[in-house]
C-alpha cells in the first residue's frame, strides 16, 4: 500500500519489524516535494519512534485480525482481557495500549487487534461515555463563550468540559482527541 493511505491504528511491516501507526500527518510543504510523516509503535519494544516516508512510498501493511474481548481488570504486567468466544485471558503490556485504556471501563467488551496470533492494539468507538468523578464547581456568572474546566473522569482520565458539568455527570467523549462532546 502507499503511504498516503496510511492511518492510525493500522499495523505494518518496516524494517522488518511488526509497527502499530499512532500518529499520521501528510504534510506538503511550499515548494519541496510532500512527505508522510508517521509516528509508529514497536510491538516487540514497545517503543516509539517518528518516522518520515516519502509521499507514495511502498509499505507493507500486515492484515489483522478482529477480536472481540472484555476488559476485566489491571495487573501489576498490564491489562487482562478476556475472549469472549474462548474464554482465554490475555494480557496487553502497558506499552502497547497504555494510553488507550483512559477510555475503557472494566466488563467492557472492546475489539483487539490481532497480528501473527500477538495482541497488537485496542480498537476504540468513535465515541464513549464515562461519569466525571471529579470537577470543580463552576463559576457562577461567567459567560464567556469558549470556558473550560478540567474534569477527571472514572477512568483517570482528564478531559476539559463546559463549567455546568458537575461530578457524577456523564459525558460523552471523542476517543480520537478526548474531547467533550456532550452530557448524556
Amino acid at each position: 500500500m502507499k503511504s498516503t493511505d496510511l492511518r492510525p491504528g493500522m499495523c505494518i511491516r518496516l524494517d522488518g519489524d511488526l509497527q502499530v501507526i499512532t500518529q499520521y500527518t501528510h504534510v506538503t510543504p511550499g515548494n519541496l516535494r510532500a512527505f508522510v510523516q508517521i509516528k509508529i509503535r514497536s510491538i516487540r519494544t514497545g517503543s516509539t519512534i517518528e518516522k518520515r516516508l516519502r509521499s507514495g512510498e511502498d509499505v507493507e501493511q500486515v492484515s489483522l485480525d478482529r477480536r472481540q474481548m472484555e476488559y476485566l481488570y489491571r495487573d501489576g504486567t498490564g491489562f487482562v482481557f478476556m475472549d469472549t468466544e474462548t474464554f482465554e485471558q490475555e494480557t496487553l503490556d502497558e506499552a502497547l495500549v497504555g494510553d488507550l485504556m483512559g477510555y475503557v471501563k472494566p466488563n467492557q467488551q472492546i475489539t483487539v487487534l490481532v497480528a501473527d496470533g500477538v495482541p497488537v492494539s485496542i480498537e476504540l468507538p468513535p465515541t464513549v461515555e464515562l461519569q466525571v468523578a471529579d470537577t470543580p464547581p463552576g463559576i457562577k456568572g461567567a459567560t464567556a463563550t469558549n470556558q473550560l474546566k478540567e474534569a477527571t473522569l472514572e477512568t483517570g482520565l482528564k478531559t476539559r468540559v463546559p463549567p455546568f458539568i458537575s461530578p457524577g455527570d456523564v459525558i460523552r467523549i471523542s476517543t480520537a482527541d478526548g474531547s467533550y462532546n456532550a452530557r448524556v
